[in-house]
């Protein structure tokens, strides 16, 4: 064995952008799903692959990696590893203010998605004999509440709960899966464009994330994506089925 493959979603911008960007390298074997494609990473051409997915649609997303992992020979990878990167936020703001599709759409790409996801993983890599990896990209925002963003603490939430319940159930079984739900800190990404642009009569820590912006506060996507993959592929990774990339 001596190749590794990587799934991460999100994969067209931001953090789930820069995880791809930096896991292209000989040997490797990426797969990038998001409702757009990157022209970037598509110059990258050799082992990366993207595909266009909408994750508020999980099920044909799923079905479609579950198939797609079922045409290699699991022997040829010393490690196989899921990044659920994605999520969305809804209009910030108390929930009876936001439009019902619209939380409908965070929950589902939030929690349902890496949910559906990592069960395709799991099936499909059951036999391989490599390390199998999970990292759900969680959020402090889900062991915090904040006003205006319960769907988005909500998605992050089940996020943590799901993954420390999987990482219970791989426990018990040959290879299993080693699963960490990781909050990756505060990134300049376009969510938090969305968080300062927000009106602060439904939300009032918006000054807060204008105060990170500000005093520079802020960790780019690049940074964070060497932080997270370092995580990953420690040696103890999964000991703590929950961490945060500062501690």
């Amino acid at each position: 064995m001596a190749g590794h493959l990587y799934v991460v979603t999100g994969s067209s911008r931001g953090l789930g952008a820069a995880l791809a960007q930096q896991l292209a390298a000989p040997g490797h074997t990426v797969l990038g799903i998001a409702r757009r494609t990157n022209d970037a990473l598509a110059a990258r051409g050799g082992s990366l692959e993207q595909w266009a997915g909408d994750l508020a649609d999980p099920a044909p997303v799923a079905a479609r990696l579950e198939a797609w992992l079922a045409t290699f020979d699991g022997a040829a990878f010393d490690s196989a590893s899921l990044i659920n990167n994605a999520g969305v936020l809804s209009r910030i703001g108390p929930i009876d203010e936001t439009d019902s599709a619209d939380l409908a759409n965070a929950i589902r790409v939030g929690l349902e998605a890496p949910l559906l996801l990592t069960a395709a993983f799991l099936r499909a890599t059951r036999q391989w004999t490599g390390q199998r990896r999970v990292l759900n990209i969680s959020s402090g925002l889900g062991r915090r509440p904040m006003a205006g963003s319960a769907s988005y603490c909500a998605a992050k939430a089940g996020l943590d709960l799901f993954t420390r319940s999987t990482a219970l159930d791989e426990a018990g079984r040959p290879n299993g899966a080693k699963l960490v739900s990781l909050a990756p800190g505060v990134i300049d990404t376009e969510m938090q464009v969305q968080l300062r642009g927000s009106d602060p009569s439904g939300f009032p820590d918006r000054e807060r994330f204008v105060g990170l912006k500000t005093g520079g506060q802020l960790v780019t996507a690049e940074d964070t994506a060497a932080r997270v993959l370092a995580i990953l592929h420690r040696s103890d990774f999964g000991a703590e089925p929950l961490a945060d990339v500062r501690d």
